[in-house]
């Protein structure tokens, strides 16, 4: 069994991706209606997007890093507002971060 991936090296393993060319070109294929394609965020996120992440992460405790992947709404909710982001995005982010987790435990 591997060790598990903290929420910090999950973060960090997205910024490769920041605002990479062929993320964008998929992303624009699979947007909403309203021009919004969250779920690739996982794949290739924009700066602004990795910039709000990381702001999350930065105030988390360290309880809170230790069990991301069990937070629940309402922790993610509250952590999203005071760190002043998109409570969508760091859902999505926290949901990638607990399967990401939960794959590395099989």
């Amino acid at each position: 069994m591997s060790e598990i991936l903290t929420i910090e090296e999950y973060l960090k393993s997205l910024e490769a991706f920041v605002d990479n060319a062929y993320g964008r070109q998929i992303r624009q294929q699979f947007q909403g209606i309203d021009g919004a394609s969250e779920l690739a965020m996982l794949q290739s996120p924009s700066r602004d997007e990795y910039e709000q992440l990381s702001r999350a992460v930065a105030i988390m405790t360290m309880a809170e890093k230790q069990t991301a992947q069990t937070l629940s709404d309402e922790q993610i909710e509250r952590i999203a507002e005071d760190a002043v982001i998109d409570k969508a995005l760091l859902a999505i982010f926290i949901n990638g971060y607990a399967i990401k987790t939960a794959k590395s435990k099989k």
